[in-house]
């Protein structure tokens, strides 16, 4: 994969406390895209990043129905990775690429 393609599967780090938490584990939680494959991601986790994956597991959380104002309103589905890194190699997500 051409590395602006790598740009396109992983959209962003997810901070949160639970991914913080995870971090501990050597484990970093990404929001990717819908339509990325296991494969994909691991791709370009190792070609941003410069690091060992082990595994790539996802999940998607669906969008919650929300009011505004009184019309009906659903917000948009996010599909997230839980990468976990080798042992001894880690990504500082809070500094960016």
């Amino acid at each position: 994969m051409t590395d602006l393609r790598h740009y396109d599967v992983i959209v962003s780090p997810a901070i949160t406390e639970k991914s913080t938490m995870a971090s501990e584990q050597n484990k970093v939680v990404f929001n990717v895209a819908k339509k990325a494959s296991k494969p994909e991601i691991k791709a370009a986790v190792e070609a941003l990043f410069g690091v060992k994956v082990m595994a790539v597991n996802t999940l998607v959380r669906k969008g919650k129905i929300k009011r505004f104002r009184g019309t009906v309103g659903r917000q948009s589905d996010v599909k997230k990775a839980v990468v976990t890194l080798a042992d001894g190699q880690s990504i500082d997500v809070a500094t960016g690429l």
